[in-house]
């Protein structure tokens, strides 16, 4: 079975993962006249709810071995406990004001369909959603378990908790996924959110395969939100968690509808390629909803769009430097002048390439060490930042370097045994560098541009395109595109590389040329 219809490209929409809450000034009044009487009693009264749920959760699995605490609770354990805590969870939600949710469509049964898709993921709230799904099983952050009452709601729910930062926690994530979704029956539905984070609903990001690796018939499961105020989403710029609760509880009600889409059951090839029924079930998602299927995914604490192994940063961190810099004080001259010092620096034939907040304070010469902090932030979620990261993505957006002196830098920056070649990881490492975030999957890319197993300077710079056979040559980018491909290759193209490469080398050249075609200092 063959894709259905390509993804959209990332410019023809606003960005998902940044929301706010328009008020107007007579809305605005009310829900600070609504909130002060609503926001408090309603929240109250959600953790009156909570304090008495935990206990309870925590009765449900007292006194169980760690090897029955493996194996789903059956018997009066669930009979008894099970209807208490799905009435308590539903009265949190009431209490918050969702007085009613419309169902539309039919839950499929846990033979039917062992794994429920539910998208757009708009913030913490949509967990109502658990509710007409009989308190599914969910997939959790490990580090949750040890929150007060909802590690307790985890642990009743019997969830399946990852450790993002820990690979083989992954690993056994998914494993037990897998064991339990082809169970036949044996452990309880299970809900997944593909998306993996919060987004404004404008569109539907990458779905992660994780729900769709074991090859098991889906249901999909629609969220929507019909309210003249769009209050509930909470995501990675814009409304806080905080700001969401306040302006819900602030309404009278808020309006859920849950909508069942008819069971998914994958092709063969689909039950092969995980990643392919994840993005086919994505755009069928997407489609009912009316909002386009996209690349966007959220990687590192990062929003960037995926295009073959790329990751490019849908907020330019070397942009946002730029924009620091000017509010700092510091002109062209300045700038320039502070590039300088920050690629001497890298060049001055040591290792360490890290820099402090301070000592980027002190060697850009900004007035705010503050701003040194937040530069920081945009490449690194240590307190250190790789100079060259700053150097080579900020040079290639200002323009003040030639294109072709800038790769010669990058190339010798990475080149750190000075042999004249690099390797798979340094390879990666540079164009995280270029683009401004890490780039995790390049080893096909790497082997397609090698010869023989090395990526020289000069190879490099004789990587060429054949992109008008492939018809990019109508949009203005893949213009500008043209032209610093045919200003960095002097000699004649060898043949063509394999589109996917192709393609990924071409919009890693067009993201560090866009700002020098599109930003200017005047």
């Amino acid at each position: 079975m063959e894709k259905l219809d390509c993804h959209s490209t990332p410019r023809d929409y606003a960005n998902p993962f940044v929301h706010e809450v328009k008020l107007t000034t007579a809305q605005r009044i009310r829900g600070i006249i609504l909130g002060s009487i609503l926001f408090p009693l309603r929240v109250t009264m959600a953790a009156i709810f909570f304090l008495i749920m935990w206990p309870l959760a925590r009765l449900r699995l007292a006194g169980l071995s760690e090897e029955e605490r493996s194996r789903p609770v059956t018997g009066w354990r669930r009979w008894l406990f099970h209807p208490i805590i799905l009435v308590l969870s539903r009265a949190v939600f009431f209490s918050l004001g969702f007085l009613w949710v419309k169902i539309k469509g039919r839950r499929a049964d846990l033979k039917e369909a062992p794994v429920l898709a539910v998208a757009p993921h708009s913030g913490f709230l949509d967990m109502l959603v658990l509710c007409p799904t009989q308190l599914a099983t969910v997939v959790s952050r490990s580090e949750n378990s040890s929150l007060p009452v909802i590690g307790a709601l985890l642990e009743f729910n019997q969830s399946v908790l990852v450790s993002r930062k820990d690979p083989e926690s992954r690993k056994k994530a998914v494993a037990q996924i897998t064991e339990r979704v082809t169970s036949n029956g044996y452990w309880p539905q299970m809900l997944m959110f593909p998306e993996g984070t919060t987004t404004n609903g404008s569109a539907l990001i990458k779905f992660k395969p994780g729900a769709f690796l074991a090859g098991v018939p889906i249901q999909p499961v629609l969220l929507h939100y019909p309210n003249k105020l769009d209050t509930v989403r909470w995501t990675y710029k814009g409304t806080t968690w905080v700001e969401a609760l306040w302006h819900t509880t602030s309404q009278l009600y808020t309006n859920m509808t849950v909508e069942f889409l008819p069971v998914y059951n994958p092709t063969e090839e689909e039950k092969q390629d995980p990643n392919l029924y994840a993005d086919n079930v994505q755009k069928l998602m997407a489609k009912a909803l009316g909002v386009p299927a996209t690349d966007y995914v959220m990687e590192g604490g990062v929003p960037v769009s995926k295009l073959g192994s790329l990751s490019l940063p849908m907020e330019s961190p070397a942009r946002e430097t730029l924009s620091l810099l000017r509010k700092d004080g510091l002109g062209a001259s300045e700038v320039e002048a502070a590039l300088g010092r920050v690629i001497d620096r890298c060049q001055s034939g040591g290792e360490d390439f890290k820099a402090t907040a301070d000592e980027l304070a002190a060697l850009i010469g900004l007035t705010e060490t503050g701003t040194a902090v937040t530069i920081c932030g945009l490449y690194s979620k240590d307190k250190t930042v790789d100079l060259r990261q700053i150097y080579l993505s900020v040079a290639a957006l200002s323009g003040f370097v030639s294109f072709k002196s800038l790769l010669h830098t990058a190339f010798t920056l990475f080149d750190r045994e000075g042999r004249g070649s690099l390797g798979a990881v340094e390879l990666s490492d540079l164009m995280g560098a270029l683009l401004g975030v890490p780039q995790h999957h390049t080893a096909e890319l790497y082997a397609e541009a090698s010869s023989e197993g090395q990526l020289t300077e000069r190879s490099w710079f004789e990587l060429d395109l054949d992109w008008r056979a492939a018809g990019w040559a109508e949009s203005s980018e893949m213009a500008a595109v043209q032209f610093v491909v045919g200003y960095v290759t002097w000699r004649e193209p060898p043949d063509a590389l394999p589109a996917a490469v192709a393609l990924a080398l071409c919009l890693l050249l067009y993201w560090c040329m866009m700002g020098v075609c599109r930003i200017g200092w005047g």
